[in-house]
């Protein structure tokens, strides 16, 4: 069996896209009598991290071609032209290749549209793993003008590629009202984020911070967009606590000018650049407290971030700025994690001042939610299709 695989990212970028889809794979190579053709892109997630990763490159049963991009920071027109480059060269790529199945995840619809137009021109299934609702939450990050003009083009384009899928993989159960609704002839699974190998058996480390003298230690790490609203609760959460915590916010992305122009006159918070993974466990080890916020918008009531997964494997606190069913997930599987309203700087104070500063016994969530136990069920669903 032949498989194609579409992914906008892949190893070595840093992004939950690339950590997913390079789990998969993992276990697809281990599937008997299957091949498989990753189709991807060089690493582009972050302008200011750079890692090195060949053209092409061979493995056992498994090729990997990445596709180079112009050069784009994280604003909406070079991502447009970033998914066309990758659009047009993946075509090429595999215009004589022969498979017998089409997989592609997507969080932005063009790489799910992708492998809907390679699977019509190939005749064989599709199978999507959907990552975020594309045409939910351009509502609430695109100007209203912009959405008016756009939304009927992006709306034909999601029928057409979510009509054309055998089998559509969710990562949030917060998405399944939306797709049964709309896409009911397609066979549904939820397999959901997880946690990656990197992040288990971590040890058990106090921080040193949590002496009086010191201010405690909160990090962030991970996209700073407009998805995040970093900078619609940092500045004023950060104000809030004063001396007593220390906040370190890790990443990059298309609001970090924003975020340093607000907290320029903030000296307990930081802005650092992106890191490997091997340093973000290093960074998370030694916080007192793991950061996750998402803004206060309707479309993103409805997903799981993967950040939940990694946090809560490392035993820190947890606190998140979120809502729906991020936060009903959090409530329900996560000890020692609470949870505000996003954008809501009191409600953060009040969540933190929740908190018990010290390590906390998860192996029941990480025996539920390691990476290689839900991709393993996931690939098996692949291979299965017909």
């Amino acid at each position: 069996m032949r498989i194609l695989v579409l992914s906008f990212y892949f190893k070595p970028d840093l992004c939950a896209g690339s950590f997913r889809t390079t789990a998969l794979v993992e276990q697809l190579k281990q599937q008997t009598g299957v091949e498989v053709d990753v189709v991807t892109t060089m690493p582009n997630r972050y302008a200011s991290f750079e890692a090195g990763a060949k053209a092409e490159e061979i493995d056992g049963n498994i090729r990997v071609r990445r596709i180079v991009l112009p050069t784009h920071a994280s604003g909406m027109l070079d991502q447009i032209k970033s998914f066309k480059t990758f659009y047009q060269q993946a075509l090429k790529l595999v215009k004589n290749e022969d498979y017998d199945l089409v997989f592609a995840t997507s969080s932005r619809l063009f790489t799910a549209f992708l492998g809907a137009q390679v699977s019509k021109k190939k005749k064989v299934p599709l199978y999507l793993d959907i990552r975020d609702i594309f045409v939910d939450s351009i509502k609430d990050v695109l100007p209203s003008k912009v959405v008016f003009f756009l939304k009927p083009l992006l709306s034909a384009i999601e029928k057409y590629t979510f009509s054309s899928a055998k089998h559509i993989n969710l990562v949030s159960k917060g998405f399944d009202e939306y797709f049964r609704v709309r896409y009911s002839k397609a066979n549904y699974s939820w397999f959901t984020n997880g946690i990656d190998d990197e992040f288990l058996g971590l040890p058990s480390r106090e921080n040193e911070n949590l002496s009086r003298e010191k201010a405690k230690r909160i990090v962030y790490a991970g996209n700073i967009g407009e998805g995040q609203g970093l900078h619609s609760i940092l500045p004023k959460f950060a104000s809030q606590v004063g001396n007593s915590y220390h906040f370190s916010v890790i990443g990059d992305g298309g609001r970090k000018p924003q975020l340093t122009d607000s907290v320029t006159e903030l000296a307990n918070i930081e802005l650092l650049p992106p890191v490997n993974r091997h340093q973000l466990i290093e960074e998370y080890l030694n916080a007192d407290v793991l950061f996750l916020h998402l803004n206060d918008y309707p479309a993103f009531e409805k997903v799981l971030p993967s950040k939940i997964f990694e946090y809560a494997a490392t035993g820190k606190p947890i606190l998140a700025g979120v809502s729906g069913y991020a936060a009903d997930f959090i409530k329900s599987e996560v000890s020692n994690a609470e949870v505000f309203y996003p954008g809501d700087d009191q409600g953060a104070l009040q969540a933190l001042n929740k908190l018990k500063l010290e390590h906390t016994d998860r192996d029941a969530f990480i025996n539920k939610y390691t990476r290689t136990n839900i991709m393993k069920d996931m690939s098996d669903s692949i291979v299965t299709l017909r």
